[in-house]
């Protein structure tokens, strides 16, 4: 590929994540327009905050949603990134503007009044939504962009951080919205996280299997043979003990890991072993 043509490649692509993060913002507005809002529950993050501020002084949302995320806007240009920067943009505006249009939207029926079904479907709705923006690079709340900032110097996930930083804004929220509505907006919130996270973290559910074992041929040949998966070796050498091991690694499906675990016991039972989430599998001919 010429450089012209993978510039051409790289800008389609920004196009194309900014696309979807802008269909994650309006997604997101309509889960608080048309679900939580309506219902007096919250959000969390800033737009949580822009919850509140909206009721307190009338302002409309789209307008505190823009205006209390800039500072969060700065923060994410000079800590992760001009791109970043750039697609969280776009996805806030997104999310603004959206809830400005979707303001006198009709609430969706059935739900009014059941606290299960609004923190469920809201959750779910604004979780998705929130995802999507994440999954691409941008971020449609500025609590994201700090959760992102901090989940690469803290061994923890980005939507885990989100839900600890959360907890400080549901009490900003009991104010307006009482103990009842905090706690339900923090129940939507955390239903929101694992949405996130799934999105985030993809819905391949695939896995890498380290295996340290003396019977690296056999093994290989098993694990072709059983479970139709390819493997690579590496070799290495225990710290202490200086003996040299060949290391198999396959990237197996969930649904694939319990007869992984059967192939390694028939094989060596021995065998040193460590399984990792995968993310995300592209190229060769894993599916």
């Amino acid at each position: 590929m010429s450089k012209a043509q993978s510039k051409i490649s790289r800008k389609t692509m920004f196009f194309l994540r900014g696309l979807i993060i802008v269909i994650g913002g309006f997604i997101t507005a309509y889960g608080l327009e048309a679900v939580l809002i309506p219902n007096s529950v919250s959000d969390g993050g800033v737009t949580g905050l822009s919850i509140v501020g909206s009721q307190w002084t009338g302002l409309p949302l789209g307008v505190l949603i823009a205006i209390l995320n800039i500072p969060f806007i700065y923060l994410g240009y000079k800590q992760i990134g001009k791109g970043f920067a750039l697609l969280s943009i776009l996805g806030i505006a997104s999310l603004a503007i959206s809830t400005s249009m979707m303001h006198h939207i009709p609430t969706i029926v059935g739900i009014e009044g059941d606290t299960l079904l609004v923190t469920v479907v809201g959750g779910i709705i604004i979780g998705f939504g929130m995802g999507l923006a994440l999954r691409n690079g941008g971020a449609l709340d500025g609590i994201d962009m700090l959760a992102v900032l901090l989940s690469r110097k803290l061994p923890f996930g980005t939507s885990d951080l989100i839900l600890f930083l959360n907890l400080f804004v549901f009490i900003v929220v009991s104010t307006v919205f009482g103990l009842r509505g905090a706690l339900m907006s923090g129940i939507a919130y955390f239903i929101a996280s694992k949405v996130i996270h799934l999105i985030e973290e993809g819905l391949s559910s695939t896995k890498a299997v380290y295996i340290i074992t003396g019977y690296a041929d056999e093994m290989i040949k098993e694990i072709r043979d059983r479970l139709g998966r390819s493997c690579t070796v590496q070799h290495v050498e225990g710290g202490y003990s200086k003996k040299e091991f060949r290391q198999v690694k396959s990237i197996i499906t969930r649904l694939e890991e319990s007869q992984m675990k059967e192939i390694i016991q028939d094989v060596d039972p021995e065998a040193f072993i460590t399984v990792h989430e995968v993310t995300e599998v592209r190229c060769g001919n894993f599916d």
